[in-house]
């Protein structure tokens, strides 16, 4: 059987060089925070790769069907191949308005359908027994105040690490936190009590651990701005030394406070303000949290609902 046409060749060079503008075209144009850049990097980069030698323009439909599904076939979940995909279909965009290119060869192209999961949220008591632990030393007072606007606020990881000893001075005066998230879109969120006590606190002992004239509020070892990997870190083993058997991240301590409130105040429109969402659907998952607590309320209370030993 004789072989088809071969696709025509590129040089790496080309597509790396088509793949810098673009993620330039992010960092200045768009704005876009330097992980969210780096998730777009890989994940072209894991086309390229899928694609090797065929210039970006030759790039059709089939080869990204065939990439979709060499992907699916390694166990990578399907949401995990939406956001891929979507950074896809984003670059080849980019590519139409800027390069003329004819056509985007992921229009209509879908990936498997990702089985809906919910976010882990602590139980309120977990929640307590984690942020009340006792703090002594410097690096424990930073930790608690840390967790404590995570859950007092529900801030991102990087909004949390972001925040400047100008940020603490206004939580203190004005009891809210302002903080630009994803989208550049920026939210004003109370902080509560306990969290500014902890703050204070921290305040207090920061000088022992930041460099001078470092401006972050959170430092870490070597007095500069705390990484992210840090404060992952040191969640996980306050958690195992509170006694709590689940893996604690700082975006579960943000499901926490989204869902306590919910289950408090049974404002959706103010939880997603508070949460920064654009839209009120992604906001909704947290109803579905707030059913299953009512439910696990109603087996527990209601005569007719417990079940017969």
């Amino acid at each position: 059987m004789p072989a088809g046409p071969r696709a025509p060749t590129a040089p790496p060079d080309a597509r790396r060089a088509l793949l810098d503008a673009y993620l330039d075209h992010l960092a200045h144009q768009r704005r876009l925070a330097p992980g969210t850049r780096a998730n777009y990097e890989r994940d072209i980069a894991t086309l390229l790769a899928a694609t090797p030698g065929i210039p970006l323009e030759a790039v059709a439909g089939h080869h990204v069907r065939r990439a979709v599904a060499a992907l699916h076939a390694r166990g990578i979940s399907g949401r995990t191949l939406a956001a891929t995909l979507s950074a896809w279909r984003g670059f080849f965009a980019w590519l139409v308005r800027h390069r003329a290119l004819a056509a985007n060869p992921c229009t209509g192209i879908r990936a498997p359908k990702a089985a809906k999961s919910l976010p882990k949220a602590l139980s309120p008591d977990a929640a307590a027994r984690l942020l009340d632990a006792p703090a002594e030393s410097a690096p424990e007072l930073r930790d608690r105040a840390m967790f404590e606007l995570c859950y007092s606020s529900g801030l991102r990881l990087a909004e949390l690490v972001s925040l400047s000893t100008a940020d603490a001075r206004a939580i203190l005066a004005n009891g809210e936190v302002t903080v630009t998230g994803k989208g550049s879109r920026t939210r004003t969120v109370p902080v509560g009590a306990k969290a500014r006590a902890a703050l204070a606190d921290w305040l207090a002992a920061r000088a022992t651990l930041a460099a001078p004239d470092e401006r972050a509020l959170f430092v870490g070892a070597r007095g500069a701005r705390v990484s992210p990997g840090v404060v992952r870190g040191r969640l996980a083993r306050w958690a195992s030394r509170a006694g709590i058997a689940q893996h604690v991240h700082p975006h579960m301590l943000r499901h926490s406070f989204a869902t306590h409130v919910l289950q408090s105040s049974g404002d959706l429109r103010a939880v997603q303000e508070m949460l920064g969402h654009a839209s009120i659907s992604t906001t909704q998952v947290y109803t579905s949290l707030d059913f299953q607590h009512l439910a696990k309320v109603y087996d527990t209370a209601h005569p007719r609902a417990k079940k017969k030993p």
